[in-house]
This record gives C-alpha cells, structure tokens and sequence, in this order.
C-alpha cells in the first residue's frame, strides 16, 4: 500500500475527478478526540447487538425479517419505494416459485445482492472486482460491468429549485482511471495492517471511496451500502448482516449528500465520519430493539401454542411465523415441519386465535404476522 498522504480537494466539480486521492489517507484527518469518542459508542452499540445476535439458538428468524428491512429503505434512498405490504408479498411469493414486479422486485434485488455478497466473501475470504460486479449485475438485473470509460457521468443537484440540475460532481473517468481507483480501494479493504486499522473508522472511508469513483452506471449507493455491511461481517464484528444501516442514512439523507461533498469540495472528513459512525450507533441500538422484541414476543405466543393448543412442534411453527411477515402453507411444507393439510389447519388455528391474520389477495391465501410488522415498521 502507498504511503498515507495530506487530502487534495477536487478542484473542478465539472470535470472527472482523475486525481481523486488514493487510500489510506492521513491519519492526521482521522485522529481526533471527537471522532474516537464517537467510534467508542460505536463500538459498544454494535458490540451489544452482536452479542445479543449470536445467543439466538436459530438465528435465521432475525436474517430474513430485519435485512428485508435494510432492503427496503436502502432502496428507498434511492427513490425505489413499495409498501410493506406489496414488499411482503413480493417476498412470500418467491418462496414459492411467484413473480415479484416493479419496486418490490427491485428491492427483492437487493435483499438477494447482500446474501450473495456475504457468501462469496465467505468463500473467497477478501474483496475483488467481481464482488463489486455480482452485486451490481444482481441489483440491476444487468449483465454489464464497470463503466466505460465513454460513458460520460455526472452527479447532478436533484430538487426543482435554482440549482437543480447543476453538477455536484463528475466521478473519474478515461481508460483504465476507474479500474485502478478501484483495485486501490480493494486493496485497502483487505489489507488489514493499512491505517486505520479500526474496521468501522475502515468502512466509513471505504464507503466514501466507493461512491466518489462509482464504478457502475447506476446503483452505486447500493452496491456501497451493502459493501459496508460486509466489510463489518467479513471482520466479524457481526456474524451476519442484521446491521439496519441505511435506516440512519435514509432519515438523514440531506446530511448524508451534504458531507459526501464536504470531503470531496472542502476536506472535510471529520463531519462525514462523526456523521457515519452516529450511523452505527443509531442502527445498532435500532436494530438491538427490533431483535429483543422479536425474540420476546415470539416465546410469548409460543406460550400461547403450548398452553392452548395441541399444536404439534409448536417451536418449529412459532419460529416460522417470525422468519417473514407473510406466511403461506406451502411456506411449512417446503420447511419440512407439516404436511399440506396439517400446515393450513394450523395456521386457520393462529387466525382464530388472533396470532395471525388471514387474508385472501388475489386468490392466493396469506397468513399475515401483526406483531412482527408492526415491530419492523418501526
């Protein structure tokens, strides 16, 4: 790796920015009493949260449930909206072989691009092009690759007001310039004696890297949020990605364009990297609420399944009903756990006792979990 070097600004937002600095930067614009004080609470939220994650006995309930959550509103950022219901849907049918349309797809997309992700760093053990490529083509039913170096990109004011439309900044661009910028970027995420070497302080500037080159045509921002989750997984400060970091970003997301370009225009890595680690505190002690009260409310109505019912394996059913919002029959029967006749009298049980909704769309039937989307809703 280079030698880390003092930050150059990009001095001309209408041109590509072919001299964006190479990492790792100076540790002099990340050793700050402020930001070490942010990334200690930090640390501690996500500690709490991976702490509190590995103890779950099966914690497939928690990975569906909640990274469809981070799904959805990191598509959101975006602008790729679906309700909740559309969402859910969406995903209940593709367990079962149906067809997902429209921003429901798209953010089904994602939700497949941040798994594929975690298993191929799982096998390969570090980050190259065709990592960044999968999750990209995944995101964008794509083949394509990186951006060639015609394709003339701009990142452009949004809104209606004066400065709609005007250049906030032009990613690099030429034959060869993104490849490397990348392969620099790669590099410095796996190595792990390049500064610094604290992973979240690694990931925010990772993440900085990856939007400032967008390497792709279209759908950077996610391709670089699902790569932060990774990086965190990857060093096992999480097992899996249950991190709901775009949650932050989302209801933020002013602040999140404004400091981008603070780095890029004025140096300023300080406010984005105060802003990203918040992000991490925020989402953990977030994302620790939603795993407590799933957990919790799953062993109440599995009280309920023991005490008034003669439900066969009521573990199995209780935990199948957290493990997405929509359930269908034929959901029990490809887990294994009933037949076809026994699944669909058991889950008209729940709806009787009012643990699950059941409601017809479509001339499909759904079995609709209140407690758990209402949990994920906030």
């Amino acid at each position: 790796m280079p030698k880390a070097q003092q930050y150059t600004v990009n001095p001309d937002r209408t041109q590509p920015w072919n001299a964006l600095p190479d990492l790792p930067i100076a540790p002099d614009l990340y050793r700050d009493v402020d930001i070490y004080e942010q990334l200690g609470r930090a640390k501690e939220a996500l500690a709490l949260l991976a702490g509190r994650s590995i103890a779950i006995p099966n914690p497939g309930m928690l990975i569906n449930s909640i990274t469809l959550q981070e799904a959805k509103v990191s598509s959101a950022i975006e602008n790729v909206f679906t309700t909740d219901d559309d969402l859910y849907r969406a995903m209940s049918d593709s367990k079962t072989g149906g067809e997902s349309a429209g921003p429901a797809k798209e953010v089904l997309r994602y939700r497949e691009a941040l798994w594929e992700g975690y298993h191929y760093l799982k096998k390969k053990g570090a980050f190259d092009r065709d990592y960044f490529i999968k999750l990209y083509q995944i995101i964008q039913e794509s083949g394509d690759g990186i951006r060639p170096p015609f394709a003339r990109t701009f990142i452009r004011m949004g809104g209606s007001g004066p400065n709609a439309g005007k250049p906030v900044f032009t990613p690099p661009r030429g034959k060869g310039v993104v490849e490397a910028k990348l392969d620099n970027l790669i590099d410095f995420l796996n190595d792990e004696q390049s500064q610094p070497d604290d992973v979240l302080l690694k990931m925010c500037i990772a993440h900085y890297q990856f939007e400032v080159i967008h390497p792709f045509r279209d759908g950077n921002g996610r391709v670089g949020r699902i790569m932060n989750l990774h990086i965190i997984t990857r060093s096992h400060q999480l097992e899996l990605p249950i991190l709901y970091l775009s949650r932050y970003i989302l209801e933020h997301k002013q602040d999140y364009y404004e400091y981008l370009a603070g780095v890029s225009q004025r140096g300023d890595w300080k406010a984005w990297l105060l802003y990203m680690l918040k992000a991490v505190e925020w989402t953990s002690q977030l994302t620790l609420r939603k795993v407590n009260d799933i957990i919790e409310t799953r062993e109440d109505i599995l009280d309920v399944l023991r005490e008034q019912t003669d439900i066969r394996r009521p573990g199995d059913l209780a935990e199948a009903i957290f493990t997405q919002p929509y359930v269908k029959v034929q959901h029990l029967v490809d887990r294994g756990i009933y037949a076809e006749n026994t699944a669909r009298n058991y889950l008209n049980e729940l709806a009787e006792l009012q643990i699950l909704e059941k409601r017809e769309i479509r001339g499909r039937h759904y079995y609709i979990n209140p407690a758990l989307v209402e949990i994920l809703s906030y």
